[in-house]
Parts: structure tokens; sequence; C-alpha cells
């Protein structure tokens, strides 16, 4: 593909400097892995070329490399004070009654006593409910099937972090 025909803000993000484009990354996913994987793959013809490096990285995250990246989410329903990404991804929750709000409190803390992490969500659309019902459901999953489930979610989160950066660049 050509310059002409490749988005503005790809064209932004492919000739950022690396340490400029790493730091935008890690915004986006807090995986070193997954980052370097997709600046070594740079330049990228189109978004959904970036997206598909993206989806290809996630795929061979290890163990260890997934729980850096859930490093960088914080747990639904209390996202990070002054960050407008969370705030703005668990907006399904905000206007949540006291009840579900403690009720998710719980579910969160169950959940991270039996996996060690957070309960990691695409909460991009969804409503409290929705997102209580999922933590409901999953919290049942063995460890093995619960990483592969959040390497998927990961993996959706990405994507749209990764379109607003072509946004916003």
């Amino acid at each position: 593909m050509t310059t002409t025909s490749t988005p503005s803000g790809l064209a932004r993000f492919n000739t950022l400097p690396d340490a400029a484009a790493r730091a935008a990354l890690l915004e986006a996913c807090a995986s070193t892995a997954w980052a370097e994987r997709l600046l070594a793959a740079r330049p990228h013809a189109s978004a959904e070329d970036l997206y598909t490096a993206s989806d290809a990285a996630m795929a061979e995250l290890t163990a260890a490399d997934l729980a850096q990246a859930m490093s960088g989410h914080p747990p639904i329903g209390r996202p990070k004070p002054g960050d407008p990404t969370s705030a703005r991804e668990q907006s399904g929750m905000a206007g949540a009654s006291e009840g579900l709000k403690e009720e998710m409190l719980e579910l969160n803390l169950a959940y991270q006593e039996k996996f060690g992490h957070v309960f990691l969500i695409c909460a991009t659309g969804r409503t409290g409910e929705q997102m209580r019902d999922a933590v409901k459901e999953r919290i049942g999953n063995a460890p093995e099937q619960e990483r592969e489930i959040v390497r998927t979610e990961l993996g959706k989160i990405n994507r749209i972090r990764l379109a607003r950066l072509l946004e916003d660049a």
C-alpha cells in the first residue's frame, strides 16, 4: 500500500520514533512482549494489518506476558482515578446501584482470590449487570480455560485501544 492510501493516524504511528511508539503501545496494553512485536512489524499497511499483528502477538503471549498485560487493568467498577480510558471503558458501571457495585466488588475479590489476577472483560458497551453476570459465570472456569478467555478479552480491548490510538494520532 502506498502512503497516500494509509490513514493519517496510521501513517503517523508508523513514523513515530520507536520510544514514542512503544510508549503509545504500552498505554494500550501493558505487555512489553506484545508492544515489541507490534513495533517490529512496523510499518503497518492498514489498520486491519495492525489489528492482525496485535491478534498474532496476543496469541503468542506466555502466562507471564498475560499477567503483565493484566497488570494495566483496574478491577471492574473501580477505574483508575484520573484515567479517562478505564473510566470510559467501564462506563457501564458508572450508573450502577450501590448494591450492584458492592456485589461486583465481592465478586472481583472472589475471582482474584481464585485466579490470582483481576477479572478482565472487554467492558466497552456492557452494562453493570452484564459484567456481573460474566464474572459469576466465569468464576467456575478452570484456570487454563480462564487464561484463554482473558487472552481473548485482552485482544478485544487492544483492538479498541489501537483504533483510538489511530484516531488520536
